[in-house]
């Protein structure tokens, strides 16, 4: 069982690649050359289906993004998940995102499952799959039009049937080393539809992390990471960067540079191992920053039933 999950592995991860270079649409949110900073170590099930139910209990999730703070009705990002462990086999997740940017309001609620294979235990040696089912759901706020309010594209736009969708993702991982990857919006996908999907908007995401333990009494440990975001009418980017966790886990800081020519960088602390909160500021990608500012995050993780 053990080898043909691996063999499942290579067989699939290098499978995924050629596809997903030519993915045209994801549907996690609009500003995705600037996901929630959570996405990366706090809460990795925002960008992987396949990590819903990792930890024992109840993990729930909390975010909130608010983007280009000198602009009326700049980007307002709103998220709630929650991931539990049935068992040992077996995680289940909920996603509730919103996404609102001028007249445009998105809502995106999603159902996942997720099985976790175990292919050495004695080592916390894991094979993740995951799948969300999910609908979205698109409109424009007249309220918040300026111009001709009988415009008939308005109600054209809003009298749309909601969109179901569905991402896997896949995920190896053990003590210290995680390797991820997540094909979102699959159905959107293999149907193309370039008219209902915009620019801007991840095709695929693939991750590797290592934990590395310092032995230093208040630096904890070092997680590095690099990541690849495919990002649909863009170049894909990578960030490059890593996690520090000090004061016996009490504290982290975080940070990673996007080749986008922005970083992202924050600070969390965690509260008898049940609360955690996160703040990070992203800057702005190298096109636009001289015309407005980055982005604030704040997101908080509550840990129940462990």
């Amino acid at each position: 069982m053990k080898t043909y999950f691996y063999k499942l592995t290579l067989i699939l991860l290098p499978a995924l690649l050629p596809v997903l270079t030519k993915a045209q649409s994801f549907g996690n949110g609009n500003a995705q050359q600037d996901p929630l900073a959570s996405q990366y170590f706090l809460n990795p099930f925002l960008g992987n289906p396949a990590m819903a139910g990792l930890d024992s209990g109840l993990s729930v999730n909390i975010s909130y993004r608010k983007q280009w703070t000198e602009i009326k009705d700049g980007p307002v990002t709103k998220l709630v998940t929650a991931d539990y462990q049935v068992d040992k086999k077996m995680g289940v997740g909920l996603t509730i995102f919103n996404d609102q940017a001028g007249i445009l309001d998105r809502t995106r609620i999603g159902l996942t499952y997720a099985y976790h294979v175990a292919l050495n235990e004695a080592n916390n040696e894991y094979l993740h799959l995951g799948l969300t089912m999910a609908l979205d759901n698109k409109r424009a706020i007249p309220s918040k039009v300026i111009g001709d309010m009988d415009d008939p594209s308005i109600p054209r736009y809003n009298s749309r049937d909601n969109f179901f969708e569905s991402d896997f993702g896949l995920t190896y991982a053990n003590d210290r080393f995680t390797l991820q990857a997540a094909m979102p919006n699959m159905v959107s996908m293999f149907q193309n539809k370039s008219d209902v999907e915009s620019r801007n908007t991840s095709t695929f995401y693939a991750a590797a992390s290592y934990k590395i333990g310092t032995g230093h009494p208040q630096i904890n440990s070092f997680e590095p990471m690099i990541a690849f975001r495919g990002v649909r009418g863009y170049k894909s980017i990578i960030d490059i960067g890593g996690n520090v966790k000090m004061a016996k886990g009490f504290a982290n800081l975080f940070a990673m540079y996007h080749t986008s020519k922005s970083f992202t960088a924050g600070v969390g602390f965690q509260f008898k191992n049940t609360v955690e909160v996160q703040a990070s500021y992203t800057s702005q990608t190298a096109g636009i920053k001289s015309n407005v500012d980055g982005n604030f995050g704040l997101s908080m993780k509550i840990r129940l039933f462990k």
